[in-house]
């Protein structure tokens, strides 16, 4: 017999509901409910465009109004409408704002440092946090093209060679490794692609360009919590999709026979199996894909 799963998924939202402060009149004590908070968050982060900010809230145009109103008559926010296109309104922070946001910040880096510091079991924690968000914004997550020293890819590359050295037999020797040099995936040599979930970076793939007639598909990567939804495919079809526009229209790509998931991947999209056309001693199976 196991526990009543909708009873535990009520449990769950019912606890994080009371952590965030979902119901207090004054979220992190600062005067204000969590609605315009995290409104004033949005355009602290970035996104200013009044369309953009409801979207990424997913809140009624109505409610995001009221909440714009509440924070101008703080003399936190200023509207105006966009550079190009006067029917749309974009949002900025005053200075006041800016100092607000900031301490919305600060309060909310700390009580995320309590939670862990409090429970045994940090990394069980986060662990679980990006499972049930990654599952939560499955259809909201965003591929960018990046430069491949983004600073956001370091932590994804860093993921993928660890997964390797814990997968693949042999282990994972970096220095064995063919490894791309950053000018050949950039464009117009080569494309490196980011997939995003609300800033966390969950997924990566590069187009290297080659003088050998191919490109090549290097570190495709997707986050654990992220597996099982597609988001490799949509990696592929996006970095494929970027090849064309490079005029690439040959590609080639390697794994391993224990990465199972990559191989049933390539598989069922069209590529071709081909002989080893490298001196890479990591993988065991090779690929090539006419566009």
């Amino acid at each position: 017999m196991t526990f009543d799963p909708t009873l535990r998924i009520r449990r769950f939202h019912r606890a994080v509901t009371r952590e965030v402060g979902a119901l207090d009149q004054s979220f992190l004590g600062r005067g204000r409910p969590l609605g315009p908070a995290r409104v004033l968050n949005a355009i602290g982060s970035g996104i200013t465009d009044v369309d953009r900010i409801r979207e990424y809230l997913g809140v009624e145009k109505t409610v995001l109004s009221r909440f714009l109103s509440g924070l101008q008559e703080e003399g936190l926010v200023t509207l105006s409408p966009a550079p190009h296109d006067g029917r749309r309104r974009v949002a900025a922070l005053t200075e006041t704002g800016a100092t607000e946001f900031s301490a919305y910040e600060a309060l909310s880096n700390t009580q995320a440092s309590t939670l862990l510091a409090d429970h045994p079991k940090p990394e069980a924690i986060l662990t679980a946090m990006d499972l049930i968000a990654s599952a939560l914004v499955q259809d909201e997550v965003e591929i960018h093209v990046v430069d491949p020293n983004d600073p956001r890819v370091a932590p994804c590359l860093e993921a993928f060679y660890t997964e390797l050295g814990t997968r693949l037999a042999q282990g994972f020797d970096i220095d064995l490794a063919v490894l791309p040099d950053a000018s050949d995936m950039r464009p117009p040599r080569g494309v490196f692609l980011l997939a995003v979930s609300d800033r966390l970076p969950i997924g990566c793939v590069g187009i290297k360009g080659t003088d050998k007639g191919y490109g090549e598909v290097k570190r495709l990567w997707v986050s654990q919590a992220a597996r099982g939804m597609g988001l490799a495919r949509r990696l592929m079809e996006a970095s494929e999709a970027h090849a064309r526009q490079l005029s690439i229209t040959r590609l080639r790509l390697d794994t391993n026979v224990v990465l199972s998931e990559a191989l049933h991947l390539y598989q069922n999209t069209g590529w071709s199996e081909i002989d080893r056309y490298n001196d890479d001693p990591h993988p065991t199976h090779f690929f090539e894909k006419h566009l």
